[in-house]
């Protein structure tokens, strides 16, 4: 990219940021009533055929778009999920977020237990969101492409759907200008072919083609790439 191209990007991250918390801030007035001011569907049957199968659906979602107002409006539009969440670091804004984040019905599984909480929500065919663009350390993660680099994915999406047989969506609610509000697109199926290394390639592969789509959304100030394989020096 040019120099030009990436200075909108990196200005389009934080315009992004400054979306979300105005959001965030506004979860209480978001109602059944209010709902499609802030955000619509797209590709809403690939969820319904994934619903369909009775295995429960996990949403492959990332820090790209408002993550945070696409489970919270799920909720609204069609039925409260499961979302895994990691607890932040000041208990005081945690305890305020988790309050916020249940306003809609979504129940939050917190990573300690989220292995178990996961199993029984699809085995009741409900729908889980995992955000899996994340870095992972060495002892839990695979390393797989993502935009040309060795990136370490958490495989445990991958054996979770492989022993569970739930589909796995892509979705992620994109900002559109033309609209001033956002749209919860889902995206077909991955299949999974129950080996850990090649379905968590899969699953970041779909995250980095979304990323290519809106790459100003896109959560870039994570250190995405902070693991590194054996005998690699960091990036950062």
């Amino acid at each position: 990219m040019s120099l030009a191209a990436r200075e909108r990007v990196i200005d389009g991250v934080y315009a992004s940021i400054a979306r979300i918390l105005v959001g965030f801030a506004k979860f209480p007035k978001i109602t059944n009533e209010t709902v499609s001011n802030w955000i619509r569907y797209e590709g809403f049957e690939h969820f319904e055929a994934g619903l369909a199968r009775g295995k429960g659906v996990l949403f492959a979602t990332g820090h790209l778009g408002n993550w945070e107002l696409s489970a919270f409006t799920h909720a609204l539009m069609f039925a409260p999920m499961k979302v895994v969440v990691r607890p932040l670091d000041n208990w005081r804004i945690d305890r305020m977020v988790e309050r916020r984040r249940r306003l809609s019905g979504n129940q939050l599984i917190g990573k300690k237990d989220f292995a178990r909480s996961i199993l029984k929500a699809l085995h009741r065919n409900e729908a889980v969101g995992i955000l899996v663009d994340q870095n992972a350390s060495p002892d839990s993660g695979v390393f797989v492409d993502f935009f040309g680099i060795p990136a370490c994915a958490n495989g445990s999406f991958a054996r979770i759907a492989a022993r569970t047989g739930a589909a796995v969506i892509p979705g992620f609610a994109f900002w559109s200008e033309s609209e001033r509000r956002y749209i919860l697109r889902f995206y077909p199926e991955i299949g999974m072919t129950g080996d850990v290394e090649r379905d968590t390639a899969s699953v970041q592969h779909a995250i980095e083609d979304a990323i290519r789509e809106y790459p100003e959304q896109w959560l870039w100030i994570h250190r995405r790439w902070k693991t590194r394989p054996p005998g690699e020096p960091s990036l950062y």
